[in-house]
C-alpha cells in the first residue's frame, strides 16, 4: 500500500471506531490483508488498537496479531479482556505463540500460559525448550495425524474434526503407535483413494524429514531442495514433533541472508530492525571488527617503510599503490562473496578446493590481463614513461591471480573449521591483499627498474 492509501485507511478507521458500529467497521476493514492492517496499527491510540481488535472476529484479529512485534502482541493481549486474549491466543500459530512467550517476561509468560488448554500448553512448553534458531524452535504444533492403521474414510472424518485448527490440511503426516514418523500423505491421495483404503497402503517413497536439533537454515535447504510446502519435525526417535512450513522458513531465508549481508561488510548482524537500533548498540556491533582491521592494516605501513628507498628513488611509484591495492581488493571480494553463496547453498564443499581454486585462478588470469591492460593506459596518460606503466600492468596481473587465489581458499578452510566465513572473509581479504600487493608491486619495481 502506498503512503496516500495508509493514510486514507487510518482516518478512515478512526472514524468507524469513534462510530462503535460493529457492522460498519467491518465491512470496511474486512477488504484489506491482515499484514495491512498490522502494519498500520502503530498509528493507532493504544485504546483505538484494542478496540480494533475487539471488533474483528476472532480470526481475523489473530491474523493481524501474527504480523506484529511480539512487545505489541503483550501489549494488545494484556489489554483486552481475559476471555478475548485466551480466544486469540487458540487461534494464533504455535510457532508465533512460542516466539511470544519467549519475548515477554517470565512472569507475563506464566500469566498467557495458562489461558491455554493443558495439552497445547505441554507442546508449546516442549517446543520452547529446544536451543534457539534450530527447527525445533521453529515447529508448529497445528498439523494433521493420523494413524498407519487407519482407512482413508477415518482419516477424513479426523480431517473433518480437527482440521479448522490446522495450520494447513494438504499433507496428513501418518504416524505409527509409539507417535513415529511413517510417511506423509496428500488429501488428494485420500479422496481419490477406494473406501477401505489404510493409509499404509498409499504412501509413497522414502519420507524427508528434518531433526529438532538441526539448524533453521539446513531446514530451510532441504526444503528448498525438495520443493515443499512443509516439512515434518522429528526427534531422535523418530517421532513426530511438528511441521515447519514455507512461510515460516522464507522468514528465516530473509533473516539469514541480512545476517550474511552485515557480516560481509565486517559487521556483526543488528538483531533488531535498523530503526529499533540506538546509535551504542550499532557501535557496539561495528567497533570490534574496526578494531581487529585497523590493527591488520597497521602492517601496511611497515611495508611501505620496508621500501622507503625505493619509493624516493621513484616518487611516481606512489601514485598508482591506491589504484592496485584496491583492485586486489576488489577482486577477491569478487570472489569471496560468490563463494560464500555457493557453501551457503550447498554448490561446493570444502573437498572440491582445488576444482574451486583452478577455476578462480584461470579466472583471475583474464580478469588480471584485462585489468593489467587498462593500468597500463592508466600510467601512460598520466606521463610516467614506459618502464613505470611496464610495473603498473605487471603487478596489477599479478595482484588480481594472487587475489584471486587467496579468495578461493579462505572461505572454504574457514567453513571447514566451523569459522562463519561471511564475517571473516571480506574484511580479511581486503586487509591481507593490501600487504601483500604491496609486496608484490615494489618487488617487481625493483626487478624491472633494476632499483
Amino acid at each position: 500500500m502506498n503512503q496516500d492509501m495508509n493514510q486514507d485507511m487510518i482516518q478512515e478507521i478512526k472514524q468507524l471506531l469513534q462510530e462503535q458500529y460493529q457492522g460498519s467497521f467491518y465491512e470496511y476493514i474486512s477488504q484489506f490483508h491482515p499484514y495491512d492492517i498490522a502494519t498500520n496499527l502503530n498509528e493507532l491510540k493504544h485504546e483505538e488498537k484494542l478496540q480494533l481488535i475487539s471488533l474483528v472476529p476472532i480470526q481475523l484479529g489473530a491474523a493481524i496479531l501474527e504480523y506484529l512485534e511480539p512487545d505489541l502482541q503483550y501489549e494488545i493481549l494484556d489489554g483486552v479482556t481475559e476471555s478475548l486474549t485466551s480466544s486469540l491466543l487458540n487461534e494464533m500459530s504455535s510457532d508465533t505463540i512460542v516466539n511470544l512467550l519467549l519475548s515477554i517476561h517470565p512472569h507475563q509468560t506464566k500469566k498467557l500460559s495458562q489461558l491455554l488448554p493443558y495439552d497445547y500448553r505441554e507442546k508449546i512448553n516442549t517446543l520452547m525448550n529446544y536451543e534457539p534458531n534450530t527447527a525445533g524452535r521453529l515447529a508448529s504444533v497445528d498439523y494433521i495425524a493420523a494413524r498407519i492403521n487407519w482407512t482413508v474414510d477415518q482419516a477424513l472424518q479426523h480431517i473433518r474434526k480437527v482440521g479448522q485448527d490446522a495450520e494447513m490440511i494438504s499433507c496428513i503426516y501418518v504416524v505409527g503407535n509409539r507417535g513415529e514418523l511413517v510417511g506423509v500423505v496428500s488429501l488428494k491421495d485420500i479422496i481419490l483413494a477406494k473406501s477401505g483404503t489404510t493409509l499404509g497402503e498409499i504412501i509413497q517413497g522414502d519420507t524427508i524429514s528434518v531433526s529438532v536439533s538441526m539448524h533453521q537454515k539446513e531446514a530451510a535447504d532441504v526444503l528448498s531442495k525438495y520443493d515443499f510446502v512443509a516439512i515434518p519435525v522429528v526427534d531422535q526417535d523418530n517421532r513426530m514433533i511438528g511441521i515447519i512450513t514455507v512461510d515460516d522458513l522464507i522468514d528465516v531465508i530473509h533473516e539469514e541472508a541480512t545476517e550474511d549481508i552485515q557480516k560481509l561488510g565486517g559487521s556483526q548482524p543488528l538483531e533488531e530492525p535498523y530503526f529499533k537500533n540506538s546509535v551504542w548498540g550499532v557501535f557496539r556491533k561495528r567497533i570490534g571488527w574496526l578494531l581487529i582491521l585497523f590493527v591488520a592494516e597497521a602492517y601496511t605501513g611497515n611495508v611501505l617503510r620496508h621500501y622507503e628507498d625505493t619509493l624516493n628513488e621513484v616518487i611516481s611509484l606512489a601514485f598508482f599503490i591506491p589504484l592496485l591495492i584496491g583492485t586486489g581488493g576488489n577482486s577477491g571480494t569478487q570472489t569471496v562473496t560468490t563463494l560464500i553463496r555457493a557453501l551457503a547453498v550447498g554448490e561446493v564443499e570444502f573437498k572440491d578446493i582445488f576444482k574451486v581454486m583452478k577455476q578462480e585462478i584461470a579466472t583471475g588470469i583474464f580478469l588480471g590481463l584485462a585489468m593489467g591492460l587498462v593500468a597500463f593506459i592508466r600510467a601512460e596518460f598520466l606521463g610516467v614513461g614506459f618502464d613505470i606503466g611496464s610495473v603498473v600492468a605487471i603487478t596489477a596481473i599479478f595482484i588480481v591471480i594472487w587475489s584471486s587465489t587467496v579468495a578461493s581458499v579462505l572461505p572454504l578452510v574457514l567453513h571447514k573449521l566451523k569459522v562463519d566465513p561471511a564475517v571473516v572473509s571480506g574484511p580479511f581479504i581486503a586487509t591481507f591483499v593490501d600487504g601483500t600487493g604491496l609486496i608484490i608491486y615494489f618487488t617487481i619495481a625493483k626487478v624491472i627498474l633494476g632499483l
